[in-house]
């Protein structure tokens, strides 16, 4: 990829705040303490992949739920 380009883009703008939100609870839920300067980058692999991870289990179920007409 060229140097500049961004490849993480959300697709739907407004949804930038609330992933960000979402990572701080799931950081809160699973007992890691966020960076307080909200620098991710000095956190280990395991902790940042275990958020990560988390987050994308409930846009899946959330997802599923929409898809079932449970919303």
């Amino acid at each position: 990829m060229a140097q500049g380009q961004k490849s993480n883009t959300p697709v739907v703008k407004t949804a930038a705040k609330a992933l960000d939100q979402m990572k701080y609870e799931v950081a809160q839920e699973l007992g890691i303490t966020p960076p307080s300067d909200g620098y991710w980058g000095t956190m280990t692999t395991r902790d940042t992949g275990s958020i990560g991870g988390n987050i994308t289990r409930k846009l899946v179920a959330l997802a599923e739920q929409q898809m079932s007409g449970r919303a």
